[in-house]
């Protein structure tokens, strides 16, 4: 006879097999109302799991997220369940569950409208409503190939086929209609609630590989009740307000072209805003004891199979072979280049720790369909360092380098940040006792910043432990950025060495950090984090000077001459349009300041400022206004 523990440590024997929703009942009516699924010894399963033996059991409701995760996969299922009753023919695939919500992708000839999603959304909520029941059976795999065989679904055969032909497949059935499917599920279609919406269409192909057929994909979100999906609705219709993309257009700041996929075109003003970024990290480096180098984008492929990267990273990397036959990669990451420049010299534990930054431009393959504006590219800036130093000197370094991160984080307007700490995997290099300490020292830095964090069993690099620096936006979402990780490989495979106290030659450890992670992608998240608002200092452009007519024009350029001389980057707008049109024109391009110049400024030696989103003028002798202004376009630096 079984016997149940609970979370709080309670037990309850039963006198019989007993289900999940058996378990629930006992514990109390209320809870066998809300349970969605549970856990049996660590694995999820239905309330209808049968279990046999003494067991620990927790019950999940839609306030936990493995319960809020299984509507969404229910959900999911209810929505090819819909698309093969509204367009019988249609091929379902895969639909899994993502952050937020699910997807599915079909094989149908015609394109999915808009209108197309809205029938499928009423056409879900009336399965719903059926409340039709979920069931499990669990079939041989030649079974399940033959079924779908019969049915025509093609791509779901080619899922099973890839399946160990001993194992058994699990189909579920939400009344007449099933699914191939692991599970867990809900009891019923009507425990999904009505709180859900279908987002978008896009192409998809399949399994990942452009070879392949290009599918359709829905998308939707999923809730547990209307509050929820009202909020998340809003936040998705801010980030299209926010969208880089969008907004590096109105502000004239980048594009892309088609002649070079994942690589961006920077236009003067975003140009400038990422030397702004760069010029404020070097700056920042420097007073931290960094050494800025700079390393070839192009090596012989013996490096870098030296490295592991050839065998690890192959696949990504961009190759050239010359007429004399010698093959070179463009650099995928700055590392390998940084450890030769560590080699040349003799090296004492003196000099170390020795730090080493580089604003290196790499290359990674990316395929077409995950490129996203800058948040996905193929050409990147990496503000990358990398760290030599002893095993007694990672602790220091790692609170160092995660004190500079999370100051550089607080100076651009980002406060929320969430710390991920990742130990030992199973396979791994290095000794145990340099784990040790390496843990030891990247945890203790986690936990001196006191910010929320969590740490991730197992999930290290195999050649150390690492922290992940997650940035919150302003509209709630999270970003990963920087990481610092513990590298007791790549120094031993390129031959890097100190000598010790003792005379000895010994392996440095190898810090890798890394704080916007790319320049292009954090540009792009600090565009949607402020939506193009960006902060005085680091603006593109800060200020246009305008003449209310061509009568002051030469005042207006004397003024903007001065306001560059004094650090601010600045122009002045001599186009032959009314005020109030320049006025629209570089508000919509988020220059935060507009200085106005017509006869009142010319007499008085005066500007009248207009700052981005305000109606108010404020009127200022110029020679304080540059004083001034001059002041708030300094590098923060403590």
């Amino acid at each position: 006879m079984p016997t149940i523990k609970l979370p709080d440590g309670k037990n309850l024997s039963f006198s019989k097999k007993v289900t999940g929703l058996e378990v629930a009942n006992k514990i109390s009516k209320s809870l066998s109302k809300q349970a969605l699924i549970m856990s049996v010894n660590g694995e999820l399963k239905d309330l209808s799991y049968l279990i046999e033996n003494d067991s620990t059991v927790k019950i999940f409701t839609s306030k936990d997220n493995e319960g809020l995760e299984t509507i969404r996969h229910d959900t999911a299922h209810i929505l090819a369940m819909a698309v093969q009753e509204l367009f019988p023919g249609t091929q379902v695939t895969i639909g899994p569950v993502i952050e937020n919500g699910f997807y599915y992708d079909f094989v149908r000839k015609e394109p999915f409208t808009q209108e197309d999603l809205n029938k499928i959304e009423i056409k879900m909520k009336e399965i719903i409503d059926r409340d039709e029941p979920t069931v499990k059976e669990v079939w041989q795999r030649d079974k399940a190939i033959s079924y779908f065989k019969k049915k025509g679904e093609i791509y779901k055969t080619e899922i099973i086929e890839s399946i160990p032909k001993n194992e058994e497949v699990s189909i579920y059935f939400h009344g007449k209609w099933n699914d191939l499917c692991r599970g867990p599920h809900l009891s019923s279609t009507g425990k999904i609630g009505k709180y859900f919406k279908l987002t978008k269409v896009s192409g998809a192909y399949w399994r990942g590989n452009s070879n392949n057929e290009m599918l359709q994909r829905i998308y939707g979100t999923s809730w547990s009740n209307q509050k929820d999906l009202d909020e998340h609705i809003k936040r998705i219709e801010e980030a299209e307000k926010r969208d880089h993309r969008k907004l590096g257009k109105e502000m004239n700041l980048f594009h892309f072209r088609e002649e070079s996929p994942g690589s961006v075109f920077w236009h003067e003003k975003g140009w400038n805003l990422f030397q702004k970024l760069i010029s404020y990290m070097r700056t920042r480096q420097k007073f931290a004891g960094y050494k800025e180098i700079n390393t070839p984008e192009i090596l012989d492929r013996s490096i870098w199979e030296k490295s592991g990267h050839w065998e690890k990273f192959g696949e990504h990397m961009y190759t050239s072979t010359t007429p004399d036959k010698k093959v070179f990669a463009i650099k995928p990451m700055n590392c390998p280049g940084c450890v030769q420049v560590f080699n040349q010299g003799l090296k004492s534990y003196r000099d170390l720790p020795l730090r080493m930054s580089e604003f290196g431009k790499v290359h990674r393959y990316e395929p077409s369909g995950a490129l996203h504006g800058l948040l996905r590219v193929r050409a990147f800036t990496q503000d990358d360092a990398h760290i030599f130093c002893t095993e007694d000197q990672i602790t220091e370094e790692s609170l160092s380098v995660t004190k500079l991160i999370l100051d550089i984080y607080k100076d651009l307007g980002f406060e929320n940040v969430i710390l991920k700490y990742s130990d030992r995997p199973n396979i791994r290099v290095g000794e145990d006792h340099v784990w040790d300490k390496a843990e030891e020292a990247l945890l203790k830095a986690v936990k001196t910043s006191k910010l929320e964090y969590s740490i991730s069993k197992g999930e290290g690099a195999f050649y150390g432990p690492k922290i992940d620096f997650t940035l919150r936006d302003a509209i709630g979402r999270d970003w990963q950025c920087g990481t610092l990780q513990v590298d007791l490989n790549l120094p031993t495979r390129l031959g890097a060495s100190f000598v010790d106290k003792d005379g000895s030659k010994k392996v440095p450890v190898m810090l890798h950090r890394a704080l916007f992670g790319s320049l292009e992608r954090f540009i792009g998240i600090l565009i949607e984090h402020y939506s193009g608002k960006l902060p005085f200092w680091i603006s593109p452009l800060q200020a246009m000077v305008i003449p209310v007519s061509n009568e002051f024009d030469k005042y207006a350029k004397e003024v903007n001459d001065k306001v560059n001389h004094v650090g601010i980057t600045s122009d002045v707008d001599l186009k032959n349009h009314n005020l109030n049109y320049k006025i629209r024109e570089h508000s919509m391009s988020k220059i935060p300041i507009l200085l106005i110049c017509g006869k009142k400024e010319v007499d008085s030696n005066t500007v009248t400022i207009r700052r981005l989103d305000s109606n108010k003028q404020e009127s200022m002798e110029l020679r304080i206004f540059l004083k001034k202004f001059a002041a708030l376009n300094k590098i923060p630096l403590y």
